[in-house]
């Protein structure tokens, strides 16, 4: 018997993307699809919970799951370590509940944020330029936030970025520089810059197709029934960490 999802933010991009999946395959079907006008709790139908909606209305969602047992994905932007340490006590008292928090569902942007932390520790000059399309509304991207505070989490003292106080420096995010573009002809491209004494070492990734987010997508969905509790980041599902390492 397939898993009932219920979509929220279905008429997006990236929701369109979610519904085709789920509807091409086996073990999960579409059991609502909702948009900026619906009522969120036509959500409730469903036996888990997708979110790519806006972050806006994001956290209304998690706590419309939370509320009534329902474990949910969530791939909606802005979600940084602050704010989802701001959600945890409220996840906290749905035990039973599963809960996933996904920046980005490209495989490959994973593994460049898992290497981009793994370079982090010997190197004090790190810079990142994201480039989205012109209909990015928010910057800096949440995989941007979300690899900046990987570098922090994994270095033992500050970033060396003279001249922070300069708006061309970019905005510091966790103590790292982030060049934000928005510019067509462009789906997301993330770099890493990393500089020593006589050398850089760059880290990218290039998104050239949306169905670049396939694998992510469902293996974050079928990561979601049984789960008990928070899961933060595909790497994290995927277990890239353990992988690697």
């Amino acid at each position: 018997m397939s898993i009932s999802v219920a979509v929220v933010g279905a008429s997006g991009k990236l929701g369109s993307l979610v519904c085709r999946l789920i509807s091409a395959s086996e073990d999960f079907h579409v059991a609502a699809e909702l948009g900026s006008s619906s009522d969120l709790t036509e959500a409730l139908v469903a036996d888990v919970i997708v979110d790519v909606s806006l972050p806006s209305i994001s956290r209304k969602v998690l706590e419309l799951a939370l509320a009534h047992e329902k474990s949910i994905l969530i791939g909606t932007s802005g979600w940084s370590a602050e704010r989802i340490a701001s959600v945890e006590p409220l996840i906290a008292e749905h035990p039973e509940v599963g809960v996933i928090f996904i920046s980005n569902f490209s495989i490959g942007s994973a593994v460049a944020s898992h290497l981009a932390a793994l370079a982090a520790r010997h190197f004090d000059s790190i810079e990142i330029v994201e480039t989205h399309g012109v209909h990015k509304v928010d910057s800096p991207s949440g995989t941007a936030v979300s690899t900046a505070e990987r570098i922090a989490k994994a270095r033992d003292s500050d970033v060396s970025a003279p001249h922070a106080d300069q708006r061309a420096r970019g905005q510091l995010v966790a103590g790292v520089p982030v060049h934000s573009l928005r510019m067509q002809g462009v789906i997301a491209q993330q770099e890493v810059i990393f500089g020593g004494v006589g050398e850089t070492v760059r880290i990218t990734h290039t998104t050239l197709s949306d169905r670049s987010y396939e694998a992510g997508i469902m293996a974050a969905l079928r990561a979601l029934p049984g789960l008990k509790g928070k899961l933060v980041g595909l790497d994290r599902v995927l277990k890239i960490s353990e992988r690697i390492a």
